[in-house]
């Protein structure tokens, strides 16, 4: 229905995704062709925004429902906090490369989504308000530089980044997505620096510079383009999520290419998940081991 949230495991070896509207949490293994092979569906409460692998192999972190949640191999459910206000829910994550991990909410309305920092610790706060629909987050290889898409203007936000204090400051735009061509959804950052970005509504994913030049156009068979992440041994195929979001069976029947994962084979090589590094006293606390 709405499939998201695309991460590339390395310690598992296994690749990460969710569909938000279903609450499900998916981890597939990649075959020597780049088929996809099922390891395990879990079901969670409500909706389930993004996913993370926890270091040292110590279950997932995820944004879901209104706050953030672990979820144990064998698929015990807990929450850790809720943060987001009624009428919005949580959506795209990723972890910093300190072992943080980030997460937005979508708003009813224009300006009131708010972007998370989970810490180490278990403690959240609220680190940037006046979006709409905070999506896609990725950090340039030097860990510098952050993007944030924000779906509803159209836009990929770029911040200077204190990895030591895990801020944001200097915020600029580097991408403004025409409305004709659609959104900006998820992305993933390549290991030469370029972004990847899944273009909502247009069928597509764009590659751009680290400065905001298109250089690359891939088409895509189904218009709700969601996510992108690069997996598999060498990272050089790109994965890609679709969606059918408020569509009717009939709908979805008329367009069977809408909503399935699709991979190309592409000349970049990405780069894994970073992984959210839980202080372990607090993890202990909340996993109860």
């Amino acid at each position: 229905m709405l499939g998201e949230g695309l991460r590339w495991d390395a310690w598992r070896g296994e690749l990460l995704r969710v569909d938000i509207a279903a609450g499900q949490v998916f981890r597939e293994q990649v075959a020597g062709d780049g088929s996809l092979v099922p390891v395990r569906t879990y079901q969670v409460p409500g909706t389930v925004g993004a996913v993370a692998p926890t270091e040292g192999d110590r279950g997932w972190i995820l944004a879901a429902g209104l706050g953030f949640a672990v979820l144990d191999h064998e698929g015990p459910f807990r929450m850790i906090a809720e943060v987001a206000s009624e009428g919005s829910r949580m959506n795209d994550g990723a972890a910093d490369p300190q072992g943080r991990f980030w997460a937005g909410t979508v708003a009813d309305h224009p300006g009131a989504a708010v972007l998370y920092r989970l810490e180490r610790d278990g403690r959240v706060d609220p680190v940037l308000d006046g979006l709409t629909t905070s999506n896609g987050i990725g950090w340039s290889p030097d860990g510098r530089t952050m993007y944030l898409v924000d779906s509803g203007p159209r836009v990929i936000h770029a911040f200077d980044f204190d990895s030591a204090a895990g801020t944001m400051s200097a915020g600029r735009i580097v991408v403004t997505v025409r409305e004709d061509v659609g959104a900006p959804d998820g992305l993933t950052v390549d290991a030469g620096g370029d972004l990847w970005v899944a273009i909502w509504g247009g069928g597509q994913v764009h590659r751009y510079s680290p400065s905001g030049e298109l250089r690359q156009v891939l088409a895509v068979p189904a218009v709700q383009t969601t996510s992108c992440a690069f997996a598999g041994p060498g990272l050089h195929r790109l994965y890609v999520t679709t969606a059918t979001e408020d569509w009717t069976d009939e709908e979805r029947g008329a367009d069977p290419k809408a909503g399935l994962v699709y991979r190309f084979d592409t000349d970049a090589t990405g780069r894994p998940a970073d992984p959210f590094r839980p202080e372990p006293a607090w993890w202990s606390s909340v996993v109860g081991r």
